[in-house]
């Protein structure tokens, strides 16, 4: 058998305990049936010293940054209180330390890790993730990078980011899936008593607030929309409520909303639907009418294109047991 593969994975900042173990626990964990080691890990801070963690305790990592060049994958999990997660640079070592090792080493980074990426340039004009409660401070910081704060995480080839914690799992198993096949990443799932791939696809699941609604422009014809998202809303229907033209509408929608009034319908009746979903017994074609997709099968690819699952699936993961069938 060849050699394992070597993943350095590197702590720095108040490092995230959680992010910090995913990766050595699941290269861990990923063996053939003979037992063999697949993936070899270390865990290395910059200068071998300890660490300090987010959840208020110390790790003292084995190694320290030679690692990095030792590594076929490098590892940034998340990490707060650091210059990238506060005001978006990193010093110029430790850029270069991970630019010389993104020349030789697949990058992958685990929540804020992201930003670390980021601050060493290594995620320009690439698609990334990373937990969504930063996506607002990470665009801010890093406009070159394509962001997509929705999914679970993004394989770009050499360079892998994941979302928030538990996506962390998944980014790996993806990961082994891809370097072995999908029985080591199976293997590796059981070991670690986890789901080797998660319901869900690769949508992180966001609760988004309604835009707020306010007495001028568009924020009246929205109210009135939310109230009959089980009807036809056109275009022209939302203009004539607003008593603009259509032209007029749109641009000042899009003004006040970020996104087009057909986007941000189509947004609004997800939402009311995963709400149904959640709350209630409904079946799901009348899901379907009440959001006004009018049918299962609109709400199926509607809801599967926006976080990946099906009605079915949605309400087996997130559906309350004293939810009340609607009347």
């Amino acid at each position: 058998m060849s050699s394992p593969h070597r993943v350095a994975i590197l702590a720095i900042g108040e490092v995230v305990a959680f992010d910090l173990t995913i990766p050595a626990q699941i290269f861990h964990s990923a063996r053939p049936s003979d037992e063999a080691p697949l993936y070899e890990t270390r865990v290395c801070s910059l200068d071998g010293g300890p660490v300090a963690c987010a959840a208020g305790f110390t790790i003292q990592p084995e190694h320290d940054a030679s690692a990095l060049a030792w590594a076929d994958t490098v590892v940034v999990p998340g990490t707060y209180r650091i210059p990238p997660v506060d005001d978006g640079v990193i010093d110029d070592d430790l850029a270069g330390l991970l630019r010389d090792a993104a020349r030789r080493s697949r990058m992958m980074s685990i929540c804020t890790g992201a930003f670390v990426l980021a601050a060493a340039g290594l995620l320009d004009d690439r698609p990334a993730t990373t937990h969504w409660l930063h996506a607002d401070r990470f665009r801010r910081f890093y406009p070159q990078v394509r962001l997509d704060p929705d999914v679970l995480f993004v394989d770009d080839g050499d360079v892998l980011t994941s979302a928030g914690n538990a996506a962390g799992l998944d980014l790996c198993l993806h990961v082994v899936r891809r370097d072995f096949g999908s029985d080591a990443a199976t293997r590796a799932a059981r070991r670690t008593v986890v789901a080797p791939w998660r319901d869900g696809g690769q949508a992180q699941f966001i609760d988004r607030p309604l835009p707020d609604g306010d007495a001028t422009g568009t924020g009246r014809t929205r109210e009135w929309a939310l109230e009959r998202l089980d009807r036809p809303l056109t275009l022209a229907t939302l203009a004539a409520h607003a008593r603009m033209s259509v032209r007029t509408f749109t641009r000042r929608f899009r003004a006040e909303t970020g996104m087009s009034p057909t986007a941000w319908l189509l947004q609004q009746r997800i939402r009311h639907a995963r709400h149904l979903l959640e709350a209630t017994d409904l079946p799901v074609e009348q899901v379907a009418r009440d959001a006004g997709f009018g049918s299962a099968v609109a709400l199926r690819q509607n809801l599967r294109q926006s976080i990946g699952v099906s009605p079915l699936a949605y309400r087996r993961t997130f559906h309350s047991p004293d939810a009340q069938r609607a009347g």
